[in-house]
């Protein structure tokens, strides 16, 4: 009686145990995202000051030329400035003039420029045009500098401050959702930066890994699995080092591929195509070993059944088992993905790590990732790159969510149709 009582009592703490565990884990990863989130939501609006545009002729083409190659080169920035005293007339002081004009951010002229490029017919015209404010006035209007501490200890000094509030009563700057952050690439000024070059960067690398992971994993694991003679020497040695590939470093990957890729056949550097190709081999492992186990998990009675019934081997492995075992093949390559998406280490050492500012149109055109660009944007000290790299990994961890959900669905999806 007491060894029974005794038991109850051992498997009553284990569940208490399991359930701790299990809340702790839970516990943590809510201080994660809360951490995340309270520090990333408000890289998703953007400051910016409404300003009375006047496309003055005699400053954008005096000539009456109309030619975008006259224009092109006009003082678009002294349009910028003539707005700025407008709205807040009255500053003499040189001092003062380069500070108030440090409200609004650098890109407000290329915006003009843009607009003047799109529709040559606003010259001469007078529009009011929403640009961005400075990444400092940004961080005021977010609430991240604090009015009310003694000035030596904002960045914004007193007289911006004034200024600012003159914008305020005005109701001339306002906070709007963040298109800049998906639509640009990075910059140096935190207002002006965005992740979609990491973005398209790391749907390029994810698709070669795909391409070149799948079906060479796939194909090596119904090979190995089904075709392979047994007690191999040759056979055993490759499975023992595919196992052991799996635990190697994913810098080591980077290595590899930089003495291959790049010294040894000249691939363009920080390319997707080899961040890819060096992916897909950190990743190759990871798709062989979950294939394998997906079948060997598929009951033999199966694969006995078809070849009874006058099947080849051939027709009986990928017309009965292949099937039955795709769910737990389609999981395995989706982690492998979804951890390929989430890896830095070896695409630092590709190059991949590089400031660049244009958007990727090509496998072949230089690109970073988007978990080094949560990286780059986390060594910087300026508070505005601070938000928007917990924005960055907010995305990423989107991204992954949504890929192993995938997976679940698959697996789900592909196990009822089998049964």
């Amino acid at each position: 009686m007491n060894n029974v009582k005794s038991r109850l009592a051992k498997e009553k703490r284990f569940q208490i145990y399991g359930i701790f565990s299990i809340v702790l884990a839970l516990s943590l990863l809510s201080l994660l995202f809360i951490s995340i989130i309270s520090k990333g939501y408000t890289a998703f609006n953007e400051t910016r000051i409404q300003l009375p545009i006047h496309f003055d002729q005699k400053i954008l083409d005096p000539n009456n030329t109309e030619e975008w190659k006259t224009i092109r080169k006009a003082n678009f920035n002294k349009l910028v400035r003539n707005a700025i005293d407008e709205i807040l007339p009255g500053v003499e002081d040189r001092n003062n003039k380069k500070k108030l004009y440090k409200l609004v951010s650098s890109s407000a002229e290329y915006k003009l420029r843009n607009i003047v490029q799109e529709n040559f017919s606003v010259i001469g015209t007078k529009e009011k045009i929403w640009v961005l404010a400075d990444d400092d006035v940004d961080m005021l209007i977010k609430g991240h500098i604090n009015r009310n501490l003694p000035e030596e200890e904002r960045l914004i000094d007193n007289q911006e401050l004034e200024w600012i509030s003159i914008l305020e009563s005005k109701k001339i700057i306002k906070k709007f959702f963040n298109k800049t952050l998906f639509t640009s690439g990075d910059s140096a000024e935190s207002e002006q930066s965005g992740i979609l070059g990491a973005l398209i960067g790391s749907l390029f690398a994810l698709a070669i890994t795909l391409i070149l992971s799948f079906p060479i994993g796939i194909a090596t694991a119904i090979y190995l699995e089904e075709f392979a003679p047994k007690n191999n020497k040759f056979i055993d040695f490759v499975e023992v080092n595919i196992n052991n590939l799996a635990a190697v470093p994913s810098i080591i990957f980077g290595l590899l591929g930089l003495a291959i890729f790049l010294n040894f056949f000249g691939m363009p550097r920080s390319a997707p195509l080899v961040g890819g190709m060096v992916l897909s081999l950190m990743t190759l492992p990871t798709i062989i070993i979950s294939s394998r186990a997906a079948l060997k998990s598929v009951p033999p009675s199966i694969k006995e059944g078809a070849l009874g019934l006058g099947a080849s081997n051939i027709q009986a492995v990928f017309h009965h088992v292949v099937p039955v075992a795709l769910p737990g093949m389609l999981t395995g390559t989706i982690i492998g993905m979804a951890q390929a998406l989430g890896e830095s280490a070896p695409l630092l050492i590709i190059g991949m790590v590089a400031f660049i500012v244009d958007i990727p149109s090509a496998i072949t055109d230089p690109a970073t990732a988007l978990p080094i660009q949560i990286y780059l944007w986390a060594d910087t000290p300026e508070r505005g790159f601070i938000e928007r790299t917990s924005a960055a990994i907010m995305v990423l961890l989107v991204f992954l969510i949504l890929m192993n959900s995938l997976a679940i669905y698959l697996r789900k999806k592909y196990e009822k149709d089998v049964n």
